[in-house]
């Protein structure tokens, strides 16, 4: 009914070479980033300043070590610290 499927068959060895698919280690690698992407986002879900909650956290992480630093310098007897 004069409808040309010529160019639509692919046999043609320019369009075939067109069409280029990964290598296994570019699909690994792509992969990677998809699932980084995926855990940082449901990390971050629900959290409107993602950076001020890393900061509190370190800030949090600090206090809790200066905190036991001192423990393990107080001398017990309750009125001295050891230097």
């Amino acid at each position: 009914m004069g409808i040309c499927t010529s160019c639509c068959n692919g046999n043609d060895e320019n369009e075939s070479a067109a069409v280029i698919t990964p290598d296994a280690e570019m699909k690994r690698q792509q992969q990677l980033e998809a699932v980084e992407k995926r855990l940082q986002n449901a990390e971050n879900r629900g959290i409107k300043n993602p950076e001020r909650v890393r900061r509190m956290q370190q800030k949090a992480e600090e206090r809790d070590r200066l905190q036991e630093q001192a423990a393990r310098r107080y001398d017990g007897s309750g009125d001295a610290l050891k230097v």
